[in-house]
């Protein structure tokens, strides 16, 4: 059964000829083109079917049934200037051909009747990855790295009057794959190393409330933290610095969340407004390389009338990676250089603010389309790698989401 599970999803990954660069670390800033097009707000304000996985317990504002059909082209614009001469390597810059990927989403939710509401969907959560084997020089190792993320959820919601509570039972796949060349023994041989393409098949929840009074509605939310395994991955790290090994965890956790939100509506218009925090450093894999939590603010303003909708907003989160300076090695058996250099260079989740615009047009009665574009503006960071020396990351991207949705 695992297996079948794994095919189909692996199918529906391959739409990203890349891995995909979320935007809060390594999770996407909103699932669906209409809380994309506000920054990712959506906790305490409703939109409709693909909020079956940002609070499930909205999906109570869909009056028959919903079904949406969607994705987003992800294109990050990642470059690395690495410093290795200290130990005979090179000095040397390059891009990241990782620059572009497809992420899936489909939603679905039914009203059963004035107090039980059901859903299933499908959506790719988040992910990283670069790719530098093009690179002119030795100085980025040939580094590769590639991991998606994929959850099916199935939104089961009660409604008594203004109050809504649900619950999404979580089945996430994950897939991870980092290469790396790299002279250990210094005497111009390379040296491949690999750990193939790690999988896992996972359970986790998603936990929503949501209160609507007048034309104020407020949610919260509690994601559980997902415990997913690669094999490979420990024994991949070892190897990163001649200096050190022992490194034997293969896990790499999607890390809990927990949120709150509320809106506003006034006759055409509504404003919404989110907080959550992301705790990558309760997560397994993520701790062992001083990954923060991340507090996220998101901003967003939607002006609705017959026919279409247009929408702005602003999102925010400060960088869950940070420059380490601490000597020896840490708990995980990791040095300073070595986690600066695997997450600056591998994994360099270093953007913060983002905005958004985007909008609806109803099709006719029963069919829609939504649009929404993101955009993240570039951060530079600079730490020393294990070499002692300077490693810089620049890092910007954007987005486009498009959905069409059904309401019968």
């Amino acid at each position: 059964m695992k297996k079948s599970i794994k095919l189909a999803v692996v199918a529906a990954l391959a739409l990203g000829a890349t891995s995909a660069f979320a935007t809060n670390g390594a999770t996407l800033i909103g699932m669906g083109a209409k809380a994309r097009g506000m920054a990712g707000t959506g906790i305490g304000m409703s939109h409709g079917a693909e909020s079956a996985l940002t609070n499930p317990a909205l999906i109570t504002s869909v009056e028959g049934t919903e079904i949406s059909f969607g994705g987003t082209l992800f294109m990050p614009d990642v470059s690395n200037t690495n410093d290795l001469t200290t130990i005979g390597s090179d000095k040397g810059s390059a891009d990241s051909d990782a620059d572009m990927s497809m992420i899936p989403e489909v939603s679905l939710a039914t009203k059963i009747n004035d107090n039980f509401y059901i859903g299933i969907g499908m959506w790719g959560t988040g992910g990283m990855g670069v790719d530098y084997r093009n690179a002119d020089t030795n100085a980025q190792m040939d580094m590769v790295t590639n991991l998606q993320l994929m959850q099916f959820g199935v939104p089961l919601a009660y409604k008594i009057n203004g109050l809504s509570v649900a619950i999404t039972p979580i089945l996430q796949y994950g897939s991870l794959d980092i290469n790396y060349v790299y002279d250990t023994n210094q005497d111009g041989t390379a040296n491949d190393n690999g750990m193939g393409v790690g999988q896992d098949l996972e359970f986790g929840y998603n936990i929503g409330l949501a209160y609507q009074m007048d034309n104020i509605t407020v949610g919260a939310i509690y994601k559980s933290q997902i415990d997913m395994e690669y094999k490979g991955f420990g024994r991949l790290v070892n190897p990163f610095t001649q200096m050190q090994n022992g490194y034997t965890n293969d896990k790499l956790s999607t890390p809990a969340e927990i949120g709150i939100g509320a809106s506003y509506t006034m006759k055409e218009h509504t404003v919404a407004i989110d907080y959550k925090q992301i705790k990558w450093s309760d997560a397994k894999g993520y701790d062992d390389f001083e990954w923060d939590d991340q507090n996220v603010i998101s901003l967003g303003y939607e002006y609705k009338t017959n026919g279409w909708a247009a929408r702005v907003g602003y999102n925010y989160a400060s960088s869950p990676i940070s420059e380490q300076n601490y000597s020896g090695k840490n708990s995980a058996n990791l040095t300073a250089g070595t986690v600066n250099m695997f997450n600056l260079l591998g994994f360099p989740a270093i953007v913060e603010s983002h905005y958004a615009i985007g909008g609806s047009y109803d099709l006719n009665e029963q069919t829609s389309v939504d649009m929404a574009f993101t955009y993240a503006p570039e951060v530079t960071e600079t730490y020393k790698n294990f070499a002692s020396n300077d490693i810089t990351t620049k890092h910007s991207q954007t987005g486009v989401s498009a959905q069409l949705n059904f309401n019968f």
